[in-house]
């Protein structure tokens, strides 16, 4: 079998993911766990189980005796309360669990920055205030900082990208001190280290699913960094757009990027920076707009050489964040055209202008061009409509190396190893 440099594990929605890297970053094998339930994806005793399952599943078809690191990623803004030992008092409260208590959203609201990505009504901080005064915690840790304690030494340390939203400082590097006024005692949280940091030796549990004694724990990242490393993305300029549900996209720049009035804020990913922003276009509007079509026929219809001669702005409802702030902003999508190919080739042309405006805004918010496209979700492959967005984006369009984010953890931890 052949010997792995670097393990990467992704904590989902759906399930739990092991990859394993070379030390050219390529990916050499995966192993997986579904969860059986929703509720489960809140459990931590499933993510340990998870873990132990796709590890051993991976280390079927490759040898993990050779693993110099190993980094954890979990969905952005789930936060756990520990007891002093270390244990879960209870449930994760997850990433899209609204905070339920007005007056802490409020207290956030006075003492936070204008800027801080801690704001808002799913705010991982707001969240963590409702564990401390209802569950008085030890320690509140983020869902991949936990899992990472558990392979390593017992110690909680986090990663800057997945402490933003919890209030972390980028520019001191610290837990400010208006998160103490905001209400919750920054005593409580983890060090923060530079995403992909090495923090600790191997433990007990890490070692009993195969990886070696001299094998390093790493900080990880969030789900949406790690699937944009994974994608192969790794120069200034270089942007990756995902197509699902909604559009996101983001950007690898040098300076950092905020414009909270758009949802734009940036993580700094190793020496540089990964801007983005979603706009509330995307596959679910499409989906709204064309209940009962079968999009490969229309597709095969259209001919993205012949523009529609429609400016479209496809929304589902009025309201959007990006690149247009408006929660009154409407949808444009008339005239409709009799003909079902037509009309969707409108749809497709006008999200590929919401995509080129979106980096555009980017780039005059200080970033750089974009120079190169990849893509990933469900909207990846449909032909006409990349050759429709290739037409407008005018760069190169090069493809996704890898769509799972555990490979994208892991070769952040592989530079670190690297480089140090």
């Amino acid at each position: 079998m052949t010997k792995a440099a670097i393990v990467g594990i992704d904590l989902g929605t759906s399930g739990v993911r092991a990859a394993a890297i070379d030390n050219d970053g390529r990916a050499l094998g995966l192993g997986a766990h579904r969860f059986s339930a929703p509720q489960e994806a809140s459990d931590p005793v499933q993510w340990r189980q998870g873990v132990e399952h796709s590890l051993a599943q991976l280390g079927e078809n490759v040898d993990l005796s050779a693993v110099r690191g190993v980094a954890v990623d979990g969905t952005s803004g789930t936060v756990l309360a520990l007891d002093k030992a270390g244990a879960p008092i209870e449930a994760a409260a997850m990433y899209n669990a609204q905070v339920s208590s007005p007056d802490i959203l409020a207290s956030i609201a006075h003492h936070a920055p204008p800027s801080s990505p801690a704001r808002g009504g799913s705010s991982p901080l707001g969240k963590a205030i409702d564990l401390y005064r209802r569950l008085a915690p030890a320690h509140i840790v983020h869902q991949a900082d936990w899992v990472a304690m558990q392979l390593g030494d017992g110690i909680a340390y986090s990663d800057e990208n997945n402490a933003l939203k919890t209030g972390y400082d980028l520019d001191s590097r610290t837990w400010p001190a208006w998160i103490e006024r905001a209400g919750l005692p920054v005593h409580l949280l983890a060090d923060v280290r530079a995403a992909g940091s090495p923090v600790a030796a191997i433990g007990a549990w890490g070692r009993s699913l195969g990886l070696p004694m001299d094998c390093r724990v790493h900080v990880g990242t969030t789900d949406g960094c790690a699937s944009f490393l994974a994608t192969g993305a790794a120069e200034i300029g270089d942007g990756v757009t995902a197509l699902g549900s909604s559009l996101v996209i983001k950007l690898l720049s040098a300076k950092r990027i905020e414009a909270p009035e758009f949802g734009i804020y940036s993580h700094r990913v190793n020496s540089m920076w990964l801007a983005g922003g979603a706009s509330n276009t995307g596959g679910a509007v499409i989906k709204a707009l064309l209940p009962d079509a079968d999009f490969d026929a229309l597709s095969a219809r259209i001919d993205p050489e012949k523009p529609s001669g429609l400016s479209y702005y496809p929304l589902a409802k009025p309201g959007e964040r990006f690149p247009v702030s408006d929660p009154d902003f409407a949808p444009r999508l008339s005239p409709r055209p009799d003909d079902d190919a037509l009309y969707f080739q409108a749809i497709l042309e006008g999200i590929a202008d919401i995509e080129a405006r979106g980096y555009d805004m980017l780039e005059a918010l200080g970033g750089p061009a974009l120079k190169s496209i990849r893509t990933v979700g469900g909207g990846a492959a449909n032909e006409a409509w990349e050759r429709i967005r290739a037409k407008r984006l005018g760069v190169p369009f090069l493809p996704a190396l890898s769509l799972e984010a555990a490979v994208g953890v892991a070769r952040l931890a592989l530079r670190n190893v690297q480089h140090g």
